[in-house]
């Protein structure tokens, strides 16, 4: 509930939507602050975005580079209202201490500090409201002795260790195609505010809660790490497209007629199943495939008997085979075909939607489905300052003449 709500009228509005009566300040930028209070916003959250006064974000700065640059800033600040606010000046300050009197959830993906220098910082801030969660994202944390070290998604992959084991064996190491680090910590941000809006409804006391990039991803190389135990201190190898472990058989992507599928044998079963499906029969029972152990010892052997068979059919053709027998098998698809996926569409998981900058594109929504809550419907992110005059002066109670002054200044 609100700090500044609670009327019978307003917890009738909210009852259906998750967040509904939660209001997130969002000092968000790039891509792990602003998912997370994306996930809030769809989940019913009156999500209030300040961005500097003139440039905003630096994800807006990066519109100009290419086309399609500025489309991540269209995909993850969906149904946000969008404030600009100048924290270098008194004036700015006070307007965001009387902004955070009412809201619930203050966020920030700053380098650690940068809002304590400027006088906002959560001891300041938890003053005022003693309700606030304060939700601080960063590359190492807030202490620690690495805490200084500038962070960006590729930064953490290389420092994580999960560039050394992208690629393949004989290769360099490799970033992941995606922004792995920012989306994960993105959702451990996310999860952090929800424990602590939790324990608040129980003790009605704020918290600061912050999320590491690097701790947020050092659990996804559990595999990986499970074949360091086993090399004696040896670093281990790039697996290239096989397991991370190199302890799964067949784990691969395989040519087929049309491109590639994704295959991951988990179980004996599957094998077998896979065998049925390849026409290969004679070879259950085989003892170099009986087992996954035996698989593993005929790793090479195994992967190029999948493969002779995967290359004599399509993708769509080894998919429906593997569905009709319950294997877990993938094609492997090209981001044209995901933009355009009937499953995430049906689902609502992806929507076309006319952008008022970028014209007609696709757009997430949320992966998180509760389900009987009302649908929160898919508003364009909003234009740098949008609602200033919303949020100032309808929210805040600031009169025109005082909007018109702050901005004249560059307060807002």
């Amino acid at each position: 509930m609100s700090s500044a709500s609670g009327t019978g009228e307003e917890a009738a509005r909210r009852a259906n939507r998750p967040l509904a009566g939660i209001t997130v300040i969002d000092f968000g930028q790039i891509y792990q602050g602003p998912y997370a209070t994306l996930l809030m916003a769809k989940a019913g959250a009156d999500v209030i975005k300040v961005e500097p006064v003139g440039t905003g974000e630096p994800l807006r700065v990066r519109a100009a580079a290419a086309k399609g640059a500025g489309l991540p800033f269209a995909m993850l600040n969906s149904n946000k209202r969008a404030v600009t606010l100048n924290l270098k000046d008194e004036r700015g300050r006070e307007l965001l201490k009387r902004l955070v009197a009412k809201a619930d959830v203050l966020l920030e993906n700053f380098t650690p500090d940068v809002m304590t220098r400027l006088g906002v910082g959560w001891e300041v801030l938890r003053a005022i409201n003693p309700r606030l969660i304060y939700a601080s994202g960063s590359g190492y944390g807030l202490t620690g002795p690495n805490r200084d070290w500038m962070a960006m998604d590729l930064t953490v992959q290389a420092s994580s260790g999960i560039m050394s084991v992208t690629g393949m064996p004989d290769g360099p190491p490799l970033k992941c195609g995606a922004a792995v680090v920012d989306f994960m910590s993105g959702i451990h941000l996310y999860a952090a505010v929800m424990t602590a809006l939790y324990e608040r409804s129980v003790t009605g006391e704020g918290r600061l809660v912050e999320v590491s990039m690097l701790e947020s991803v050092f659990p996804a190389l559990a595999s990986n790490l499970g074949m360091a135990y086993s090399q004696d201190g040896a670093v281990p190898p790039r697996t290239g497209n096989r397991h991370g472990g190199l302890s799964v058989s067949p784990y691969n992507v395989y040519e087929a007629k049309d491109g590639h599928v994704a295959i991951n044998v988990v179980k004996d079963v599957h094998f077998q199943g896979l065998l049925r499906i390849m026409g290969r029969e004679d070879l259950i029972g085989d003892a170099r495939f009986a087992t996954n152990k035996a698989r593993v010892a005929h790793m090479e052997e195994t992967d190029a008997l999948v493969e002779a068979w995967t290359r004599t059919r399509t993708r769509g053709e080894i998919v429906e085979l593997a569905t009709q027998h319950r294997l877990p098998v993938a094609p492997v698809r090209d981001l044209i075909e995901v933009m355009n996926d009937p499953h995430m569409h049906e689902r609502g998981t992806l929507e076309w939607l006319d952008h008022p900058t970028f014209g007609r594109i696709v757009v997430p929504t949320t992966p998180l489905r509760v389900h009987g809550a009302d649908k929160v419907e898919t508003v364009p992110s909003p234009s740098i300052g949008q609602h200033n005059a919303a949020v100032y002066g309808d929210w805040l109670g600031l009169g025109a003449d005082e909007i018109a002054a702050l901005e004249a200044d560059g307060v807002i």
